[in-house]
């Protein structure tokens, strides 16, 4: 049941305008059902409701149609819950781009809480939204990730200084730690990324309420087909046992490369 768009239409402000709640609409870049492939609930059958539209620019964004190129088909709430309800799964991943840039994604989340469906939420953390959300996989964007003029898809550089002043915010990454079960999911190339990490998650400790476990801190191998995780996945793994933080496959990679809808 992929929903696929190539095209834009409206924009997300004109679609969110609506003060009916079943007839609002998001810009929805795809909807369809898989494993989710990351993460502490890697395996998990799940359909994933992927929004359109993101406050950063990664440079190796694996979701590019959702932020360096935007596209999407505006789908209603009521049209979204019942594509999920079409399929067997008990899990559903919101994600983007950036799915909190978007005030309806809340209302979203809890249509989908109140029918009993298990939620991830997929961000970046730099937005808090209080909604029901069952899992937070927050994945804050290290140094390496900013669009410099040599890795920019565009080759411009112009999201270069806005990416680095909105990539972190720690209190904000306080607050999902202290309201929502959370885990930090973090892209890694190499051992040049590990002393970030270690004061990143220290900072978040200090500023945090509730205690952060080195089981709650994965790091994930950047690439976003299978010949790229294959540079990167052994040593993302020896990373992983040797800070005492857990490793987390890209499984979807691995199952389908880079296939869409999956």
């Amino acid at each position: 049941m992929p929903v696929n768009a190539d095209a834009k239409t409206e924009t997300s402000a004109n679609m969110e305008e609506d003060t009916n709640t079943d007839a609002r609409t998001l810009p929805i870049n795809e909807l369809f059902y898989s494993l989710q492939g990351e993460g502490k609930l890697a395996g998990t059958p799940s359909v994933f409701i992927r929004t359109s539209g993101c406050n950063l620019r990664c440079w190796f964004c694996d979701s590019y149609h959702t932020s360096w190129e935007p596209t999407h088909a505006g789908m209603t709430l009521s049209e979204i819950i019942d594509e999920v309800e079409s399929s067997d799964a008990n899990h559903v991943v919101v994600t983007g781009g950036e799915p909190l840039v978007h005030d309806d994604v809340s209302h979203l989340l809890e249509r989908l809480s109140n029918a009993g469906y298990h939620t991830t939420v997929e961000t970046n953390g730099t937005i808090f939204t209080d909604t029901a959300i069952d899992l937070a996989s927050i994945s804050p964007k290290l140094a390496s990730s900013t669009p410099t003029a040599e890795r920019d898809p565009k080759g411009e550089g112009e999201w270069a200084e806005r990416h680095e002043e909105r990539r972190i915010d720690i209190d904000t990454l306080a607050t999902f730690v202290n309201n929502y079960e959370t885990q930090l999911k973090f892209v890694v190339t190499d051992e040049s990324d590990m002393k970030e990490i270690k004061t990143l998650v220290a900072d978040v400790r200090d500023a945090a309420e509730v205690p952060i476990h080195d089981t709650d801190v994965l790091l994930m191998p950047e690439g976003a087909t299978r010949d790229g995780l294959d540079e990167t996945r052994e040593r993302v793994a020896e990373l992983a046992m040797k800070s005492g933080y857990r490793y987390t496959p890209r499984l979807h990679v691995d199952l389908w490369n880079d296939a869409p809808g999956t």
